[in-house]
């Protein structure tokens, strides 16, 4: 380099072409620092590793999240109304009265109790017997709109009960087979209250995606559960379906004046609270506990920079004899190390999103390749491994590895920046 180029690229503004020119040229892989060129592939691909665990853990969480949450309130009430004292007699008008509410989408008056279930095969299990009316039914869409097997057209009238599909699947019941449920409250007698035993025919077979609602649910037309559960005439409490569930503080008050005597109100939070929290829980410390592997990838980056800052020692000293700034010694170095960090981060953004959006297909190659269940339905709830990314949290993960990046380039690129021609020709 002569010495009117070098005092040209010493003139030369921040981040010129000359100093860009230098941090790439320090990139690249000579023979004599290959240990310095693995270093800085290691803290690459563990960049993009990071990122793209981030991205996937953050999207498969909030997805599980999502997807329970719209199974939840898909088949559950957002608000449910309960007596204080005796059953709703005047469930019709009660319902109609809330129904008036602004913000209410419907109510659905209901006959709930636990029952053991017996089917085909093997020993029976616990169940929740809904009773509800056919035109309600049709309301609850997450049901109405998965029916797999059968109808539940005329259900009031058909006098068959609707069963999920796993329930089916573990009684060995089909289409038309006989359920028999088993209730602890029966009928009174001089000897004590017998259990009553009765058995309903399967019209339809619902599949709602939780295998915890699929599994335990019966859905008994209204009239036939209030004659089962000794509850003639009555209903037990109303399920309030509204148009924005996140509404339900302030609808609250309103249903309450609507209901024109004491009811107890409980909301879709209340009766899930401890299970989000723990999944909230789990989702911060799962983003810890993979921000770690960016933290490890950055200081990798910051070795192999303090590796190259003493193996260019004699190329610092030249440049500062020939003109070369501070300044520009220590963008030089930021560019080297930055690189590294924005290249990586964004081949993490893009394996993540792949990842995401064959999240599912991925589950079922290493379920075949391992021939087990990585998500078994019956712990996780869902049938399939949902994956919702946000743009918001995409950018924060993106942000966060690019300042580490950042900062991971500062120490070496001071130290590179703080040493004389005379010293930097110390570590040749």
């Amino acid at each position: 380099m002569s010495q009117t180029a070098a005092t040209k690229s010493a003139g030369a503004g921040p981040f010129s072409g000359f100093e860009r020119m230098v941090a790439w040229r320090y990139l690249r892989s000579r023979r004599k620092e290959t240990v310095i060129s693995v270093i800085a592939s290691i803290s690459f691909v563990g960049i993009m590793l990071g990122v793209a665990t981030l991205i996937v853990v953050m999207a498969v969480m909030n997805g599980f999240r999502a997807e329970l949450l719209s199974r939840i309130l898909g088949t559950n009430g957002h608000l449910i109304v309960s007596p204080v004292d005796l059953p709703f007699e005047d469930y019709a008008e009660l319902a109609k009265r809330i129904n008036g509410v602004s913000g209410v989408k419907y109510s659905v008056p209901l006959v709930e109790g636990q029952v053991l279930a017996k089917g085909n095969v093997g020993s029976g299990g616990g169940a929740l017997v809904r009773g509800i009316r056919g035109e309600d039914l049709d309301k609850v869409t997450l049901v109405a709109n998965n029916i797999k097997q059968g109808s539940i057209v005329g259900f009031d009238t058909a006098g068959g009960v609707a069963i999920g599909r796993r329930m089916a699947e573990n009684l060995g019941l089909a289409l038309g087979d006989i359920i028999t449920l088993i209730s602890p409250d029966g009928d009174i007698s001089p000897l004590g209250t017998t259990p009553r035993v009765k058995g309903y025919p399967v019209t339809a077979i619902f599949e709602v995606g939780m295998s915890q609602y699929d599994a335990s649910i019966v859905y008994m037309p209204f009239s036939e559960a209030q004659m089962y559960f000794n509850s003639e005439g009555k209903a037990q409490s109303l399920e309030v379906y509204l148009d924005s569930p996140d509404d339900v503080e302030a609808i609250k008050p309103k249903v309450e004046e609507a209901a024109q005597r004491q009811v107890y109100l409980t909301d879709w939070r209340q009766r899930n609270q401890t299970f989000f929290s723990a999944l909230q829980v789990q989702r911060n410390v799962m983003f810890m506990i993979v921000t770690m592997i960016v933290l490890v990838a950055a200081l990798n980056i910051i070795s192999g920079l303090i590796m190259l800052v003493q193996d260019k020692g004699q190329d610092i000293a030249i440049l500062r004899t020939m003109g070369a700034t501070r300044g520009a010694v220590l963008r030089i170095f930021l560019m080297t190390g930055a690189a590294i960090g924005v290249a990586g981060t964004i081949a993490g953004v893009l394996l993540g999103v792949l990842i995401c959006l064959n999240v599912e297909r991925i589950r079922e190659f290493f379920s075949w390749l391992s021939g087990t269940v990585l998500f078994n339905p019956e712990l996780y709830f869902l049938s399939e491994l949902p994956a919702k990314m946000e743009a918001g949290e995409t950018l924060s993960v993106v942000a966060m590895a690019l300042v580490l990046s950042f900062l991971a380039t500062l120490l070496p690129a001071w130290r590179a920046a703080r040493l004389d021609p005379v010293e930097a020709l110390r570590y040749e």
